[in-house]
């Protein structure tokens, strides 16, 4: 009995088919790496490109938040700053010999008045329920995809640091004179502070334009690695379009010669 083996060409068709959808696959998701299957290695430098993209990309808002919560705290020091000037301003008025006690006192009033808006200044200055001129601490932030990369804000407890501007009394002409003294002393702590939050808004902006750049070359050696060549592809795909059409030519080919071969022996 004569026997027209097709095994080869069916397995030829198999691999044709399965190479199809593979192409398929590539062109549909623009990756020529969807699994571990189209490159071991591949797919780990892949996964490791992946993660340190995701860890830049937050790690940028992360240097947003620190900027936000350095202005936040820059923003409330420049209004204790004006109420401060203001305090010297009275207290310089306050030396005039020719005011009275009671002038002097309507004075104090106003300072008073002053007083009360910087300690609630200082009280209200926080950023995401946590106070920023309240108390000495250090705020972190994660400003890398890699452990250890991290900026602090610094936070002060102010209200200790103003103690002497906050209890001037301008009702005498020696509360005038030490009204003076404190205000001075006043304005250089805010002003440290203030130049403090803006080196360290310098700093985030430095980190945020950093990681902004590092993140633009990660992805784009991801994407060498990782996304589908379309000329490539549709070059292999009219390729393995050919082969599978031949292959199912010759395998119609032969299933029409062992009919004929059957047909002959049963006649």
């Amino acid at each position: 009995m004569i026997n027209l083996n097709t095994n080869s060409n069916a397995s030829l068709l198999s691999q044709v088919q399965q190479k199809q959808e593979s192409i398929l696959e590539k062109l549909a998701s623009g990756k020529r790496i969807n699994s571990a299957a189209d490159g071991a290695a591949a797919q780990q430098i892949i996964d490791r490109l992946t993660s340190q993209v995701e860890g830049n990309r937050q790690a940028i808002s992360n240097s947003f938040d620190g900027i936000s919560l350095a202005q936040v705290a820059e923003g409330g020091l420049a209004g204790i700053n004006n109420d401060v000037n203001r305090i010297r301003e009275l207290s310089v008025q306050a030396g005039n010999g020719l005011l009275t006690d009671g002038d002097r006192k309507s004075l104090q009033a106003e300072v008073s008045q002053l007083q009360q808006n910087i300690q609630q200044t200082i009280k209200q200055t926080e950023f995401a329920g946590k106070p920023l001129l309240s108390g000495n601490g250090s705020i972190d932030f994660q400003v890398g995809a890699n452990a250890g990369q991290k900026i602090g804000v610094q936070t002060q407890d102010v209200a200790s640091r103003l103690s002497d501007i906050l209890n001037v009394d301008l009702s005498t002409s020696q509360g005038a004179a030490d009204a003076l003294a404190a205000s001075d002393a006043a304005l250089d702590v805010v002003g440290g502070a203030r130049s403090d939050l803006g080196a360290i808004q310098n700093r985030f902006e430095s980190a945020a334009r950093n990681l902004t750049q590092a993140d633009v070359n990660v992805a784009a050696a991801r994407s060498r690695i990782q996304d589908t060549d379309y000329a490539q592809a549709s070059v292999e795909r009219a390729s393995a379009d050919i082969l599978s059409q031949t292959s199912l030519a010759v395998q119609r080919q032969a299933n029409q010669q062992q009919g004929q071969v059957l047909t002959l022996l049963n006649g």
